[in-house]
């Protein structure tokens, strides 16, 4: 029928506009209003179910009156360009990142909020993450290392991983979090230093040894004695295999 399919695209963008500020924005006409309000909040409610799961630490943090207005605006003001709904914890972290929002809130939200989302984009990477291949140190310094797929190296302006109920942060610390999952499908958090994440960030894209990796951060952070650096680091390297941040040596 002619001109169907433009009313009714209409009708939809008038409904969504309703569905997500229906206190801003008028009911479509011919929707009854009992049924336009639980339409209402089983959307909302099906939507703040992802963010109560995904960010507990800020939801009790905030208190639920707040919580649920920032959820609430949100649900109105931030686009949602996918059908997925394990993405809409990444667009709630977008939305304070990069969102214009009016209710105050402290400024080390976003870092935690973006902390407590990256357990859950670790924990469902699908990268399989193999046992680490126990290597002694001379193997590991004379050829590239494989690190495990699943390691994100970051870097918080505040020490996201203190923050409490009895510990919220006046100023802020740079701090810097290798989070990964291990081979028993675990998700590991390992609190470390700006050294160690630009060591990683070589490892991972240097197609040499892991022995020149280390002599070019030695050269990069000024270390004095580059042979006591490469020793040093070869301790390191052993540790993070250990824990599960390297697998072993890179195959060819």
């Amino acid at each position: 029928m002619p001109g169907l399919y433009p009313d009714f695209q209409r009708f939809q963008r008038a409904f969504a506009r309703h569905a997500r500020a229906p206190w801003q924005t008028p009911r479509p006409a011919g929707v009854e209003a009992r049924a336009m309000g639980v339409y209402n909040e089983l959307l909302f409610n099906n939507l703040r179910s992802f963010l109560d799961a995904c960010f507990p630490v800020c939801r009790e943090l905030l208190g639920e009156g707040r919580w649920t207005r920032l959820c609430r605006t949100f649900y109105r003001d931030w686009p949602q360009r996918t059908p997925w709904f394990r993405e809409i914890p990444r667009n709630f972290v977008s939305y304070l990142q990069e969102g214009e929002i009016r209710q105050p809130l402290p400024a080390w939200l976003g870092d935690l909020a973006h902390y407590e989302w990256v357990e859950l984009a670790v924990d469902t990477d699908p990268a399989t993450v193999p046992l680490p291949a126990p290597s002694p140190v001379a193997p590991l310094l004379s050829a590239p290392l494989r690190l495990n797929p699943t390691l994100r190296k970051l870097a918080y302006a505040w020490p996201v991983q203190a923050i409490s109920r009895d510990y919220r942060p006046r100023k802020p610390r740079t701090t810097h979090l290798l989070v990964y999952r291990d081979a028993a499908d675990q998700v590991q958090f390992v609190e470390t230093n700006a050294l160690t994440s630009r060591l990683l960030e070589l490892l991972a894209s240097s197609q040499e040894s892991s022995e020149q990796s280390l002599r070019q951060l030695a050269a990069e952070s000024g270390y004095a004695s580059p042979e006591q650096f490469v020793h040093f680091g070869a301790e390191l390297l052993q540790q993070l295999q250990q824990q599960g941040v390297i697998l072993g040596v890179r195959s060819a």
